[in-house]
C-alpha cells in the first residue's frame, strides 16, 4: 500500500462567533464550551474565538466529582469536554443550582437533553429536528451577533415590565389607602365606582407606550433578576407617598375649594379623579428612570404621546360639560392652579426619595 495524503474534517467557528462572545462579556453574559470533542480541539477552537481558558475539565472528570465539587469547578472552569450528552444536562444543571440563569446553544442530538434542561435553549435553523424541538429560540440568521441583540431586547422588555409592575402596584396600594382614609371622614364615597373604572381605563391608555420605552444603559448593561421583595419595597415606600398627596389633595378641595358638604360631594369626586388621573400618568415618568425624567433621560416618543394624551382627556373631562357624562361635575378654573402645584409637590417630593430610595435599597428597577 502507497500512502497518498490525508483526509481531515474541518469544522470552522462562525466568524461572528469571536465578536459575539466579546460583545455578550460586555453585557455580563460569560460563554462556557460544552462539547463532547476531545480537548485538543476545544482548546483550538476556543483560541480563535477569543475564550480565555485557564481551567478545563473533560468528561471523565467530571464523572469523578460529586454535585457539591462540580459547583465549586465551574465558576472557574469554562470549558469542559469528551462529555456524554448527560454529562452536558448536568453541568447545566448545576449552573442553574449556584443562581445563574443559563441559555444553551446547540444542533446536534447530543445537545438536546441540555437545551430542555437550560432556561433559554437556542438553536440553529439548520440544526437537527429533535434539537429544534428541544430548543426555545431557534436562529435564522447565520450572524451569531443576534445573541447579542437578543440579550439587550430581553433586559429592554424585563426593564419594561418592572416599569409597569413598581408603578401599577404602589399606585394601586396608594389609592386603597387613600380611600380608606377618605371613607373614614368624608359623608360621602371619595369615588364612586364609574370614576376608579374610568380611571383605571384612562391609566391604561397612558400606559400603552411603556412597552416601547426607551431602557437607560445601566440596566441593559448587567442582568437583573426577578426580584418579589424590591417590588414589596417599591409599593410599600411610594404607596405612602402617594397617599400623603392624596391627602393634601382632599384638604385643598375640603378646606380651600369648600367641597364640603354632601351636595357638592361629585365636584370633590371630580377633584380627586383630576389629580388621581394626572398624577398617575407623571408618576409613570418618574418611576421609568432612576435619574432625572426628560433631562437625564428620555422617554420614547410613543410613551411620550400616551402620557400626554390621556392628561389632556383628564383635563377636557374634568373642566367641561363632558363630566356629566360619567357622573362628573365641571371644576370651576380656580381649581387648576391648585392641581398644578400638587403636581409639581408630588415630582419634586418622588423625585427626592427617589435618592433616598436608591440609596437605602442600591437599586431602583
Amino acid at each position: 500500500m502507497v500512502l497518498i495524503g490525508f483526509v481531515g474534517f474541518l469544522d470552522p467557528s462562525k466568524e461572528s462567533a469571536k465578536q459575539a462572545i466579546k460583545a455578550l462579556k460586555e453585557h455580563g453574559v460569560e460563554t462556557v464550551v460544552l462539547t463532547g470533542d476531545s480537548e485538543g480541539v476545544a482548546l483550538n477552537v476556543c483560541k480563535k474565538v477569543g475564550i480565555t481558558i485557564s481551567h478545563s475539565m473533560t468528561g471523565k472528570q467530571v464523572e469523578s466529582v460529586t454535585d457539591e465539587q462540580l459547583k465549586e469547578e465551574i465558576k472557574t472552569c469554562h470549558l469542559f469536554s469528551k462529555l456524554s450528552p448527560l454529562q452536558k444536562q448536568r453541568i447545566v444543571r448545576l449552573y442553574q443550582e449556584n443562581g445563574n440563569t443559563v441559555g444553551y446553544m446547540g444542533d446536534g442530538i447530543n445537545d438536546s437533553p441540555s437545551l430542555k434542561q437550560a432556561d433559554v435553549g437556542i438553536s440553529v435553523d439548520t440544526a437537527v429536528d429533535i434539537a429544534k424541538e428541544s430548543a426555545d429560540i431557534i436562529l435564522l440568521e447565520k450572524d451569531l451577533n443576534v445573541l447579542e441583540q437578543g440579550v439587550i431586547n430581553g433586559r429592554e422588555t424585563f426593564t419594561n415590565v418592572l416599569k409597569y409592575i413598581k408603578m401599577a402596584a404602589s399606585g394601586n396600594f396608594g389609592n386603597m389607602i387613600s380611600v380608606i382614609i377618605a371613607s373614614l371622614f368624608l359623608p360621602f364615597l371619595p369615588l364612586l365606582p364609574i370614576h376608579i373604572l374610568i380611571q383605571n381605563l384612562l391609566n391604561d391608555f397612558a400606559q400603552i407606550g411603556m412597552p416601547f420605552d426607551h431602557v437607560d444603559s445601566d440596566y441593559i448593561k448587567n442582568p437583573k433578576t426577578w426580584n418579589t421583595t424590591s417590588i414589596t419595597k417599591f409599593m410599600l415606600a411610594f404607596g405612602a407617598i402617594s397617599s400623603v398627596l392624596d391627602i393634601l389633595c382632599f384638604v385643598i378641595l375640603w378646606y380651600v375649594l369648600k367641597f364640603d358638604t354632601v351636595e357638592q360631594a361629585t365636584l370633590f369626586q371630580t377633584g380627586w379623579f383630576a389629580f388621581g388621573v394626572i398624577s398617575q400618568t407623571l408618576i409613570i415618568h418618574m418611576i421609568r428612570t432612576d435619574k432625572i425624567p426628560f433631562v437625564k433621560s428620555k422617554p420614547s416618543k410613543y410613551l411620550v404621546i400616551s402620557t400626554f394624551a390621556v392628561t389632556v382627556a383628564a383635563l377636557i373631562i374634568s373642566f367641561t360639560s363632558i363630566a356629566r357624562i360619567f357622573d362628573l361635575a365641571k371644576l370651576p378654573l380656580m381649581y387648576l392652579p391648585w392641581l398644578f402645584v400638587l403636581l409639581i409637590v408630588y415630582a419634586i417630593i418622588i423625585q427626592v426619595f427617589k435618592k433616598i430610595y436608591i440609596k437605602l435599597n442600591k437599586d431602583w428597577l
